[in-house]
């Protein structure tokens, strides 16, 4: 069995002493590591004792082999939208081809802190679908804009879109020639 326990535990920030003093009843260090690292079976009842330790549920720590993560493409902050700091993905129950997500870490507009959203790429004959919608537009340097799409006009020289930020009195910022947007299609909020 594949497990997360490595990537959960890190997550929270503990050891591998911490979990192991956290399992009822206490175990080692080393028996919390090999099982980490499968030099030692994960029974359902060590799953069930190490995600009572970490404070989530034994399914958050099992790798389904078909279960795929989304990449997260940008974050939010108080100042808009940018690109990770580091490679980061969320996990979909059921992902389709082409999802990318959006996390925020500080509330905008109807956001709030904590919240994926979900968006699904668009190539640039399909942006007029994602009018009036929540949208992520790349720009040069790795940068973003994350807002309404309000308005698209086309010509030879190609799309240029107007995306009004969430940032309070924040004015339409004109992209031109995305090479792609992605359209807000689902809302992943903790409760």
């Amino acid at each position: 069995m594949i497990t997360a326990i490595r990537e959960v535990r890190r997550a929270k920030g503990m050891t591998l002493e911490d979990v192991a003093r956290a399992c009822s009843p206490a175990t080692t260090a080393q028996t919390i590591g090999r099982l980490e690292t499968g030099t030692r079976t994960v029974s359902v009842a060590w799953l069930n004792r190490i995600a009572a330790a970490l404070g989530v549920t034994a399914a958050d720590l099992v790798r389904l082999p078909d279960r795929a993560d989304i990449p997260v493409a940008a974050v939010i902050e108080a100042g808009g939208a940018h690109a990770p700091r580091r490679p980061a993905s969320v996990v979909a129950p059921a992902a389709a081809p082409g999802l990318i997500a959006v996390t925020v870490a500080a509330g905008i507009g109807d956001y709030r802190a904590g919240d994926e959203i979900w968006c699904e790429r668009l190539a640039p004959e399909a942006f007029a679908t994602a009018l009036n919608r929540d949208v992520l537009v790349p720009k040069p340097a790795g940068r973003f804009v994350f807002g309404r799409l309000i308005g698209q006009e086309r010509d030879e020289e190609g799309a240029r879109l107007q995306i009004l930020p969430f940032e309070p009195r924040a004015r339409p910022q004109l992209v031109t020639n995305p090479p792609w947007i992605a359209r807000a299609v689902r809302l992943s909020r903790a409760l």
